[in-house]
């Protein structure tokens, strides 16, 4: 009896479906999704689409989630040196982002990195909508199964290779930029001509224009006061305004109108200027519907216009800068809908991109000093600034002005709020000013904490570089680095490739696994140390990270705009003398 019951019940389990009864389940099921309205259904089916993305290229499958929110704009790797100078090679794919080596022989998928920021309490498109804090989540699975080359079983044999001769490249280039660094603290300009093209003003003035809806919820329109310096700051002194971090493109046109090598025979001209407002281009359209087509429009009318002009036609764009304020990955869309693709248009390879965050990679990218708040006029507002911050006392070892990342998880701001804050313990050594919640609204504030501080932490945020970084260094507060893209392979002609002389680096993998406490480190510097890089700091660097006024007359020193101009002027005469 017990082998007949067992035999019943095996074969009641295993018997074939009964074809009505899957008939009558479909039935049942079409009769519930019928009642769901079809709006919801088209919903859901775009949600499922939007947050999932699955990659084949050769052998590997990507398995890529994402809110898609917004588009990450960087990727760390996780390669080990000393310190961890990570080289990675970002490339856009959708929703995933690879590692590719310079002569692009191989992907080496990373995981991705949403690090948003919130810059010292100007809101920044990219990190929030309406106010509220956005971010996008990731999770990249992997497989491969053929390529040697690639990551196989979570390691890749050749990834220090591949790193090492990434690091190798972006070094020669930087080397290359240096290399135009002028010894002349004066523009020279006999046969050194700059002209500034007279663009149609929907290039660039009617883009300011259109301030009062540039970002749904603020006015832009006070930032654009004073030829775009914004409004002053009375209580830091001469020379300070509420500076925005996106104004530098019509600062710096402004500057060069008034520079004195300008001339308005094109014949005559070495150096072509185009005044394309390109990152108020972007801003416009960050968080309005539009198609990628009309994003990218002025963009292509740019180059229509330029292919018309004789001087672009000479040299094919060669002797041709373009000053952008917004970072490089924003003009660098491949796939999805953030950004233009100003930069990835064949025509626009040939000339100089002055950008505040270049790609490190693009050998024509340069990087250049993000705008501050201090606009000095004279040689006399400089000096006595400088004389101010050296005899400031500085009542903090540490603070940090910015917000947390609570749904980043590669970000280490977290890690750092958390240290700060605990530093009570050691007599309140560090002090955390939350940018999240207001307390960055006013320059002043952040200025004034960075003056009464020895160390400013610099975490990286919407991408490595920061405009902190530069209010830190104006204002005599020694930046603590974490990632080598936030300074030290950006800027050449502003910061010395001696980075030890003006900064504290901490490996943001040590952070991350709770290795070492930043705080009780930086405890531990001499006062020495910390002296001397401060002097270094305000008397040598200082002048030439700050932008002058348009009619600035210096004499003594000169500011980021002066370095910049007599580095492009170098680089011309150098081309022609090679041609």
């Amino acid at each position: 009896m017990a082998s007949i019951s067992m035999s019943k019940r095996k074969s009641k389990l295993t018997r074939k479906p009964d074809p009505k009864e899957v008939c009558n389940c479909v039935i049942v099921l079409f009769k519930f999704l019928h009642r769901i309205p079809a709006a919801f259904l088209i919903l859901f089916l775009i949600y499922l689409w939007s947050s999932s993305t699955t990659i084949i290229s050769g052998n590997i499958v990507h398995i890529c989630v994402s809110s898609r929110k917004l588009n990450d704009h960087y990727c760390l790797s996780a390669g080990k040196t000393q310190p961890n100078f990570e080289i990675p090679i970002p490339i856009i794919n959708n929703s995933s982002i690879y590692l590719q080596t310079p002569n692009q022989r191989s992907n080496l998928p990373l995981s991705l990195s949403p690090n948003l920021y919130q810059d010292n309490g100007s809101i920044s498109p990219e990190s929030t909508v309406n106010g509220e804090m956005v971010m996008k989540e990731t999770v990249e699975v992997v497989h491969d199964e053929a390529d040697p080359v690639l990551m196989r079983n979570g390691e890749n044999k050749d990834r220090e290779e591949e790193i090492a001769n990434a690091k190798k490249e972006v070094e020669e280039q930087l080397r290359l930029h240096r290399s135009w660094i002028s010894e002349n603290k004066q523009a020279e300009c006999e046969g050194r001509g700059v002209y500034v093209y007279d663009l149609p003003s929907k290039f660039n003035k009617d883009l300011v224009g259109q301030c009062t809806d540039m970002v749904p919820w603020m006015d832009f329109c006070k930032y654009f006061k004073n030829e775009a310096l914004g409004e002053p700051i009375p209580k830091l002194g001469n020379g300070w305004y509420q500076t925005h971090q996106y104004s530098l493109e019509p600062i710096f046109h402004q500057r060069v109108l008034q520079h004195p090598c300008r001339i308005y025979n094109e014949n005559e001209a070495k150096l072509f200027y185009v005044p394309f407002y390109g990152g108020l281009d972007i801003l416009r359209w960050h968080f309005k519907n539009v198609s990628n087509d009309v994003k990218d429009a002025l963009s292509l009318e740019l180059i229509t216009w330029l292919e018309k002009q004789k001087p672009w036609a000479k040299n094919s764009g060669k002797d041709h800068v373009i000053v952008l304020g917004k970072v490089s990955w924003d003009f660098r869309r491949k796939d999805g809908s953030w950004g233009t693709r100003l930069l990835e248009i064949d025509q626009m390879e040939n000339p100089i991109k002055l950008l505040i965050e270049r790609q490190p990679w693009q050998p024509n990218d340069i990087g250049i000093p993000h705008p501050t708040y201090f606009h000095p006029h004279s040689d006399d507002d400089i000096m006595a600034w400088q004389w101010k911050i050296i005899s400031s006392h500085r009542k903090r070892l540490v603070s940090f002005a910015g917000a947390a990342r609570p749904g980043a998880a590669e970000s280490i701001r977290s890690i750092l709020i958390k240290q700060c804050n605990s530093s009570a313990d050691n007599g309140n050594q560090c002090h955390f000013l939350d940018c999240s919640s207001g307390g960055c609204d006013q320059p002043e504030s952040v200025i004034e904490l960075f003056m009464e501080s020895e160390f400013c932490l610099q975490p990286p945020g919407d991408s490595p570089t920061r405009k902190s970084l530069f209010d830190s260094l104006i204002s005599g507060c020694i930046p603590v680095l974490f990632d080598p893209f936030t300074a030290y392979y950006q800027y050449p002609w502003h910061l010395p490739e001696d980075h030890e002389k003006y900064s504290v680096f901490v490996d943001q993998e040590e952070v991350r696994q709770v290795k070492v406490n930043v705080v009780e480190m930086l405890m531990k510097i001499s006062k020495k140390e910390k002296d001397d890089m401060r002097r270094y700091i305000v008397y040598e660097l200082l002048p030439g990270l700050v932008y002058g006024d348009s009619t600035a007359k210096l004499e003594k020193f000169q500011d980021a705009f002066s370095i910049i101009m007599t580095s492009l002027m170098e680089r011309v005469t150098k081309m022609d003398s090679t041609a």
